[in-house]
């Protein structure tokens, strides 16, 4: 059994939706960002970041892993599953997961600080985050005009994309003209492991679908800022 500490936000659905796929038997504990349960002194004991996601894998000594990418790269390998075991495929899926954790996660949560949470608009900074957003999607979507999945064959690599790239509007990042990015968001979307997945630990109604939704998910944003 895993034990999964988590929020709705896309890293925290990297490692649910991982789950998912990999069809492992798991119990979700919901992480209250707002009130700051990811700081309390048991919690750290198990994260010592504060950030969610977190597993703890209670049939391996209660081994606790943190850091989204890698609970992925430790549940695949304890599966077998969504990660080759030749050294070159190894690589390829490690070499897209990367791409993730190191530019289109970081790029894309600064837009969000910027562009939404931020209480000054520094217009400079906002189109530096949606640009470099926007030349990484241009990246992805040459890859995924080679190849139906990110490393040749379905793989952690495309979950750890997915969860982030399906979140582009909040971003402010148009993918207008990027047309394999978007046959492979549909694709993404038509999983039902993925599905399941971005609705742990609960459904994030949306957002942008009128004013009073966008500035109260705003708020929370600069909330949280602050922790």
């Amino acid at each position: 059994m895993i034990d999964l500490y988590t929020s709705p936000t896309p890293n925290g659905w990297k490692a649910s939706v991982t789950l998912e796929e990999l069809t492992l038997p798991y119990q979700v504990h919901s992480v209250d960002l707002m009130k700051g349960e990811q700081k309390t002194q048991a919690y750290l004991q198990l994260n010592p970041n504060g950030r969610i996601p977190t597993i703890v894998d209670r049939d391996n000594g209660d081994f606790a892993v943190f850091e989204s990418g890698a609970i992925m790269v430790y549940l695949a390998e304890k599966t077998g599953q969504l990660m080759p075991a030749d050294a070159k495929g190894r690589s390829l899926v490690m070499q897209w997961l990367m791409f993730q954790m190191g530019g289109i996660g970081p790029m894309m949560g600064q837009a969000n600080v910027f562009f939404r949470y931020f209480p000054e608009k520094i217009q400079p900074v906002i189109d530096r985050y949606q640009n470099e957003s926007r030349r990484l999607f241009e990246v992805l979507d040459r890859r995924l005009g080679e190849s139906e999945w990110l490393a040749d064959d379905y793989s952690i690599a495309d979950i750890a994309n997915w969860c982030w790239v399906r979140t582009y509007k909040w971003s402010g990042v148009n993918i207008e003209e990027l047309v394999h990015l978007r046959r492979w968001l549909d694709a993404m979307k038509e999983r039902p492991a993925c599905r399941r997945g971005v609705e742990v630990p609960f459904k994030v109604e949306n957002v942008l679908k009128d004013e009073k939704s966008t500035q109260a998910f705003s708020a929370g944003g600069r909330q949280m800022l602050q922790r």
